[in-house]
């Protein structure tokens, strides 16, 4: 694929065309020459859009896909093509699939499955075999076999040993550990956020003190064994404190938040939408202002859409009974816009290459084409008809929306929405 790209803004702080508007010339999957007005010798295709910026391509720290065991909720293809539609060249895999992946094969599966694609899957292995908690899964062998973490989604660790000593294992092979925190006792029958809103509404209420107890406990543990510890999620003013202490004291531990924590509150949980229930839950307005303050201090590393489909079946039912989770990777950019900087947003949207291990590509001659493309400025509203999902159990349905995503350029291959 040999391909010119026609006055696009380059925003990618790591490169000497930060902030400049260039022509691109990508021939064979890398970046031959940046500049003015150049000359189409290679007889390559051209791209022009209106407004055109261009970045680093985009990755993704939590991605759910369903495939293998619940490809009704989303397919490995589909769900690649979502993410590259959306402006991912590359995405972490969460395990949470039937067969959980939490052996040296199932690792093997889905990334044969995603061979071809233009955005890139990384799998992360299953901690505990089963993601049941009691015993340890074959770390050292999933890693061999391309997984770049590991950790039991959305289930916290409840056997403070046990990550102790995976704590201890990872650091022989320069592993990393996804902690989930969320005390299971003190959330119990939990189904929202403890407060105002749970107890206006009926509903059971899960405190911040479930999330923040787990947190601090994790984080004793990092500093007694060393090692790298990855939190994602947090969703609590105090989890941001409690992190930014700990990384101002040394400890290697990095933390992510969903952009519906970001976005939303639990104020939308007023029409019992069950689209809105997800794991951790939205929060108040002071932990989201708290978030929001965390990304723009560093204490917070990265931004997930923490995309997860889930069936019609699961959704549409009793709020107490319906699964956790929201698809986030159509709407991720569109809503990130509106409450945080282009620049801001595109670090967030980049920075968690480092933590996971995965090439860092800057947009400058010689390097790999790995760039998104987007127009930062059309508003709207995000509508059933903007899902490419398999599943539409969105929690930004009638949600207002900043930017457009154009797609990407990955692999060699251009793919566009």
């Amino acid at each position: 694929m040999n391909i010119i790209i026609r006055e696009a803004k380059i925003i990618d702080s790591k490169s000497p065309f930060h902030n400049k508007t260039v022509d691109i010339l990508i021939v064979d999957g890398f970046i031959k020459k940046i500049g003015n007005s150049l000359p189409n010798l290679e007889k390559a295709d051209e791209l022009s859009l209106d407004n055109l910026h261009v970045s680093q391509g985009w990755f993704d720290s939590s991605v759910s896909l369903g495939e293998p065991g619940f490809e009704d909720r989303e397919t490995i293809s589909n769900g690649l093509n979502v993410a590259a539609k959306s402006g991912f060249t590359a995405i972490a895999l969460q395990p949470n699939s039937f067969p959980i992946i939490d052996n040296q094969s199932q690792v093997n599966f889905v990334v044969n499955k995603a061979h071809g694609f233009a955005t890139q899957l990384f799998p992360i292995g299953a901690l505990t075999k089963g993601s049941e908690g009691k015993d340890m899964a074959e770390l050292y062998d999933m890693k061999k076999a391309g997984a770049i973490a590991f950790g039991d989604y959305t289930k916290s660790l409840n056997n403070a040993n046990l990550l102790k000593i995976a704590l201890q294992y990872v650091q022989d092979f320069d592993g990393l550990v996804i902690a989930f925190a969320q005390d299971e006792n003190i959330k119990g029958n939990g189904v929202a956020n403890e407060g105002v809103v749970s107890t206006r509404l009926g509903l059971k209420g899960i405190p911040n003190l479930g999330e923040e107890l787990q947190i601090a406990r994790n984080l004793f543990l990092l500093e007694y064994t060393g090692g790298k510890l990855h939190i994602p999620t947090i969703s609590t003013k105090k989890s941001v404190q409690l992190i930014k202490e700990a990384k101002a004291n040394g400890l290697n531990v990095t933390c992510s938040v969903a952009v519906h924590n970001l976005v939303l509150t639990d104020e939308k949980l007023e029409e019992f939408d069950t689209r809105a229930k997800v794991s951790p839950p939205l929060r108040t307005e002071t932990d989201r202002k708290a978030l929001l303050k965390g990304i723009k201090d560093g204490t917070i590393d990265m931004i997930t859409s923490d995309h997860n489909p889930i069936d019609i079946e699961h959704k549409k039912m009793e709020f107490d009974t319906a699964k956790n989770g929201t698809i986030g990777l159509e709407s991720a950019f569109g809503a990130l816009m509106t409450v945080l900087s282009l620049e801001t947003v595109i670090e967030k949207l980049t920075s968690g290459k480092t933590t996971f291990g995965i090439d860092i590509q800057t947009i400058n001659e010689g390097s790999k084409a790995n760039i998104t493309l987007f127009n930062p400025e059309p508003k709207g509203i995000f509508t059933k008809s903007s899902i490419l999902s398999k599943s539409k159990n969105s929690a930004f349905l009638g949600t207002e929306i900043k930017g457009k995503v154009h797609g990407i350029v990955n692999q060699g291959q251009l793919i566009l929405a």
